[in-house]
């Protein structure tokens, strides 16, 4: 039984049919020419390519994708030059213009004196694997980016301005530009749920987010839910005057949705809003920057509410 086996195991033709019999490409390159010796028929199911084309390594290099080329040439060869044994995916051109993911498992053979007479290796269709793979990291995307957005509103949360503010701050630090910040609140939201429900409320906050989005239109500008019926504008490269100016467009926005609000005096939502700006050479730490524009929507509020305070001037409703 022994000696069947071992016979068996070194016939030549019944190793090949165990190998051509594989979803797997087998193939072979001689070191010195770069010419294959050997490449499965596998190969032409898969690319379409027959196997008596795959003539050099050239071959290989032309029908790969042009982004993954000089990557995984450079990595296979100086793995090669090594001896070490590796893998390398990359995306093959198809005879018909498509493209499949590859993963190529190599082996460096080598003679008595160490030196790399060949490699030899298996072709291996991932491209299933690798859809599966985009499709779970699109979902982990869908995930994180819903983890920055407020579930109410639609604009960015807490926890996505925490991050904006922290890198612009730093930003802004380093290349001298200006900061501005403007911390907008719905006036007498308290008695508005009172009037017409939570449901409604919600409503009404949804509304003045997409207004606050319609009027900050530059690239860069962040909007976000600050918490509870605040919400905060993130002006990098911004200074002072036209800091106060984006956030009077931005209440005169919300002026326009003439949200019925019966507790106000001019019978419609408002808001109140406070803006700060921060440039090179000033004094002062992002919390306390925070807190200015924080004290400015205050002051707002008991300038009588649906204006915008900051440091260059108050602007009033009319």
């Amino acid at each position: 039984m022994s000696e069947e086996r071992s016979s068996f195991a070194l016939d030549p033709e019944v190793y090949r049919t165990l190998v051509e019999s594989t979803r797997a490409i087998p193939w072979q390159i001689h070191w010195e020419s770069k010419r294959f010796a050997y490449i499965g028929p596998q190969i032409e199911p898969l690319l379409g390519w027959t196997p008596d084309s795959w003539l050099t390594v050239n071959d290989w290099y032309e029908r790969m994708h042009p982004d993954d080329r000089d990557r995984v040439l450079e990595y296979c060869v100086s793995q090669s030059l090594a001896g070490v044994d590796h893998e390398a995916d990359y995306r093959a051109l198809t005879h018909d213009g498509r493209y499949v993911w590859i993963r190529d498992v190599v082996h460096v053979v080598r003679d008595a004196a160490g030196e790399v007479t060949s490699l030899v290796g298996f072709m291996f269709d991932i491209t299933e694997r690798k859809r599966a793979e985009e499709r779970v990291a699109e979902l982990q995307r869908t995930l994180e980016a819903m983890s920055y957005q407020d579930g109410l509103t639609g604009v960015a949360n807490r926890r996505m301005f925490d991050s904006v503010f922290e890198r612009e701050w730093a930003t802004a630090r380093r290349s001298g530009r200006p900061l501005s910040l403007a911390l907008f609140d719905v006036d007498c939201f308290k008695q508005y749920n009172d009037l017409y429900g939570h449901l409604q409320g919600d409503e009404c906050l949804r509304r003045i987010a997409q207004a606050l989005a319609a009027a900050s239109t530059r690239a860069g500008d962040f909007v976000g839910r600050f918490g509870g019926e605040e919400f905060v504008l993130v002006l990098p490269d911004t200074d002072a005057r036209a800091a106060a100016a984006i956030a009077e467009r931005c209440r005169q926005r919300i002026l326009e949705q003439a949200i019925t609000h019966a507790a106000l005096t001019d019978g419609v939502v408002t808001v109140s809003a406070g803006v700060a700006t921060v440039v090179a050479g000033d004094d002062i730490g992002q919390i306390d920057f925070l807190r200015t524009a924080d004290s400015r929507l205050y002051r707002a509020k008991l300038a009588g509410r649906n204006c915008v305070v900051s440091e260059t001037e108050a602007v009033t409703a009319v």
